[in-house]
């Protein structure tokens, strides 16, 4: 297909593609996997870093925001609900020279923050979100500010129109929007219908569509349906770094020849490299296995492995018990059809959690009340 053309700032991303931070999951290591498969091009996000632990410096929030030097451009997705914190923040990642991008988190669904008032139930908000933004873009000097959010709180509740022509009027550069609302949680299916909306309500800046991309012809169809400007892929690469690879060679224009499909004897290496650079990225070979566990019926999705035999790979305890169990697989197994599709999280929810009376004026100011921020990011 005719690539498009996705600048974030002063970086050109080619192809236009982009790794969803996902806590706990989008570390330098599997970082590192992905923008290996992909031969280094794309752009891959950290996890979600908490504004207020960056400003306080907390250690595993510092650990976090550490980028390998052939991480280029180095990209922060930061989370915040207080405009003057998020500044701060904005303002140490620039003046450190922390990351060459940062991306602004009104996206994440989860109950414990958007029952804060954060994430997902933000932009409900208008004049707050205006506010932080303008805090961002303000303090951020050369670096690109983008955002991520989703349509809205519910679909009585659709924000992501107002947000995108806030965005725009604030210097954001860019906008990602995952075509599910908070109510719907990670379940159903996404309105890529709302990606084509927001791509008309905007068509100053770059709009990335995110959502149910589960293979590189999934991320085609998208871009060609909507007019969106790139991909953001998230839960699709669960268990598979090499859709990178996948989506270069979709975005070259190579057909699906080029696309990877591995043994398990080769997916069975990728989890061993996986756990290997988790252990010596917490400098533990044991707390990195153990990181790693939660990677395994990804991995194997769709491959014959037996349920014991995956058990005993989700507890296995060291590199060496790893390869063992998986040296007890039939390794010379080829790509399974239909192994591609759904992976984590796929629930949804009937109600979002709100702060009390947050829906009674969405043109209130106010910022949530303490405790709407952690102190510490990635969670």
């Amino acid at each position: 297909m005719a690539e498009p053309l996705l600048r974030i700032g002063a970086h050109s991303v080619d192809p236009p593609v982009v790794l969803a931070p996902m806590a706990g999951i989008t570390n330098a290591p599997f970082r590192t996997l992905c923008r290996d498969f992909a031969g280094g091009r794309g752009l891959f996000v950290s996890e979600m870093i908490t504004s207020r632990a960056l400003v306080e410096r907390n250690d595993k929030t510092m650990r976090l925001v550490h980028f390998d030097d052939a991480e280029k451009p180095r990209s922060i997705q930061l989370y915040g609900v207080d405009p003057e914190t998020v500044g701060r923040a904005v303002r140490m990642i620039a003046d450190e020279d922390l990351a060459d991008h940062v991306d602004l988190n009104f996206g994440c669904p989860v109950p414990k923050v958007t029952r804060r008032g954060g994430g997902s139930a933000l932009p409900y908000k208008r004049p707050l979100l205006r506010a932080i933004l303008r805090a961002a873009v303000g303090n951020a000097g050369s670096l690109p500010v983008t955002m991520k959010m989703r349509k809205g709180i519910d679909d009585d509740h659709l924000t992501y129109l107002d947000a995108g022509r806030i965005a725009v009027d604030e210097g954001v550069t860019a906008i990602a929007l995952h075509g599910r609302t908070a109510a719907q949680h990670y379940g159903g299916e996404a309105d890529w219908s709302a990606i084509a909306r927001l791509k008309e309500a905007v068509p100053e800046i770059p709009v990335l569509g995110n959502g149910d991309i589960w293979s590189a012809a999934d991320a085609v169809r998208m871009v060609r349906e909507t007019g969106c400007d790139g991909v953001v892929v998230g839960r699709g690469c669960l268990g598979r770094p090499w859709l990178f690879g996948d989506l270069v060679a979709a975005f070259d224009g190579r057909g699906e020849d080029a696309y990877a499909r591995p043994s398990l004897r080769e997916v069975a290496d990728v989890m061993l490299r996986h756990a290997r650079l988790l252990g010596e990225w917490l400098e533990d070979e044991a707390r990195g296995v153990i990181d790693f566990r939660k990677h395994v019926a990804w991995y194997t999705k769709g491959f014959s492995v037996g349920s014991e035999l995956r058990r005993r790979l989700a507890v296995s305890a060291s590199l060496d018990e790893l390869a063992t169990l998986l040296a007890e697989a039939d390794l010379d197994q080829e790509w399974p059809t239909g192994a591609d599709g759904p992976r984590g999280r796929t629930s949804g929810r009937n109600r979002v959690a709100l702060p009390d009376g947050w829906l009674d004026d969405p043109q209130d100011c106010a910022v949530p009340r303490e405790g709407a921020e952690d102190g510490t990011s990635g969670g």
